[in-house]
């Protein structure tokens, strides 16, 4: 059902407005169609309010509770060593972050496959560092899990990039000539990296209390009839997901949106729980780690793009001004909710543990 609304929803939109649906499915996906409104003020500032609004809050409640947790050691692994392997991926980002920027001519017919081996590096450092400070790390200890997350990773990601044929937010440059098969096989290995690379940021942000100070008790999120409103969620964002091909300059935000709460409120619908279960109970940590593991990886990916042959570029309406790296600096806010989003898919590869500890997080707290 997930999939059906997700994949259905936005060809339903162009189908029922009389858009050519042929134009959508066109791969590799080169031609550009959508064209964008420009730049403008009241909307930027319009957006910025709106972001900050949700943000400050949560930055302000970490920074005054962040002084009242207990600055102790980390439980750390007998040999706190950092493991051989980390300093391997270590050495191969730094090698292949010079590789993507320089231009050698000998590396020339290997120039614009350097992504995937920055971030297959990236994964194995962030895995280290988690490993370091704790003594545990998925790459190690839920192996099984780590590995499912690669191809779902990459399922996961063709999907937004199926989405945006229907926005055109971001297109590439510098893959040109590659026939359908080899564009698929050279964007399906970085697509591959996204999951475990946000996992792994996420698990290592755990490690460090001060992260998520005061979030264990905020603001409660109480909802009397969940379901009701489960089912408003799910028209409203179903409609909004049908029309982000119709109206793609208003709509694009819904992109990042709209997934994820479909998703969840299809779960609440039949009863089950959602990623949003424990804010009823006032703790955002998860929520707000997951966004920020997002927004780290985010800030990586801009970056290590900004200088690479192969790249990617973005047209987006209304906002796209003042840019770190390619990215207009509003379009970061995008990052946010697509950590949220996941998590909710990687629980998908989740083995009987790590289900066993999701349902633990999800259940309220025992009393005496």
């Amino acid at each position: 059902m997930f999939l059906a609304l997700l994949l259905g929803l936005p060809v339903l939109g162009i189908w029922l407005n009389g858009k050519p649906v042929i134009q959508y499915t066109e791969f590799p996906p080169l031609t550009r169609y959508v064209e964008h409104q420009g730049f403008s003020w009241p909307l930027f500032i319009g957006l910025a309010i709106i972001i900050l609004t949700v943000l400050v809050p949560f930055l302000v409640r970490i920074h005054s509770s962040s002084k009242k947790v207990s600055v102790s050691p980390s439980p750390r692994f007998p040999q706190s060593l950092f493991p051989w392997w980390g300093w391997l991926g270590l050495a191969a980002g730094i090698g292949f972050w010079v590789l993507a920027w320089k231009r050698y001519e000998w590396f020339e017919p290997f120039q614009r496959f350097t992504f995937s081996p920055l971030w297959f590096a990236y994964i194995l450092v962030i895995n280290a560092l988690t490993y370091w400070r704790t003594g545990r790390c998925m790459m190690i200890d839920r192996t099984g899990y780590f590995l499912r997350l690669f191809p779902l990773s990459a399922a996961f990601w063709w999907f937004f990039e199926y989405l945006n044929r229907f926005v055109q937010n971001w297109y590439y440059q510098g893959v040109g000539g590659l026939s359908a098969l080899q564009y698929f096989i050279f964007a399906t290995l970085p697509f591959s990296t996204v999951l475990p690379a946000v996992m792994g940021t996420y698990e290592l942000l755990k490690s460090f209390p001060g992260c998520s100070a005061g979030l264990d008790n905020f603001t409660r999120l109480e909802v009397k009839r969940p379901k009701m409103v489960a089912g408003i969620i799910l028209a409203v964002f179903g409609a909004g997901l049908a029309g982000i091909g119709v109206w793609p300059d208003y709509l694009f935000p819904l992109l990042w949106l709209s997934p994820l709460l479909i998703i969840a409120s299809i779960q609440a619908i039949r009863g089950r729980p959602t990623i949003f279960a424990a804010l009823e109970r006032g703790d955002w940590r998860r929520i707000f780690l997951l966004a920020m593991s997002a927004l780290i990886c985010g800030f990586f990916w801009e970056m290590w793009n900004f200088y690479s042959l192969a790249k990617w570029l973005y047209a987006v309406p209304f906002v796209g001004r003042f840019h770190i790296f390619e990215m207009p600096v509003l379009g970061y806010a995008g990052y946010l909710p697509f950590g949220l989003e996941c998590a909710v898919v990687a629980a998908f590869a989740e083995g009987e543990e790590e289900k066993k500890d999701a349902g633990q997080r999800c259940a309220p707290p025992t009393r005496d």
